[in-house]
């Protein structure tokens, strides 16, 4: 990935201390929601833990484009589907590293099954 891709390092230091973040999916009228990700290797990743056929998952399928919002800091974003398993390993390993508490190791296992696997994307800053 280009490095101008990447998140600024003080929205990086954020997150890297964060348990979640919100995401709107598409330019259509998804609201933000609430979700999960993990940061490997200063990227940004998520998964799909419903996979809800008109969830922000399979908004992002149709137009990659959105945006997330970390406390007030709102961040034009671009799904970039991951097919590495090298990284979804190390994305496996990251839920199961960071979401660790009793409420959330339950969710956690679930988002490293086939089924979570699959959805794993990558949020990017967009092309300029």
């Amino acid at each position: 990935m280009n490095a101008n891709r990447r998140f600024p390092d003080e929205l990086l230091k954020v997150l890297k201390t964060s348990k979640g973040i919100r995401v709107r999916a598409g330019k259509g009228s998804h609201r933000f929601i609430g979700i999960w990700f993990v940061v490997v290797a200063d990227r940004v990743f998520v998964r799909s833990w419903s996979v809800k056929p008109d969830g922000w998952y399979a908004t992002l399928l149709k137009d990659p484009c959105g945006a997330i919002q970390v406390g007030k800091v709102e961040t034009a974003v671009r799904a970039v589907h991951t097919k590495s398993e090298h990284l979804k390993e190390a994305v496996d390993r990251a839920y199961l590293e960071k979401y660790i508490s009793r409420g959330e190791v339950k969710y956690a296992n679930d988002l490293t099954t086939e089924k979570s696997r699959a959805t794993t994307v990558e949020f990017a800053l967009p092309h300029n």
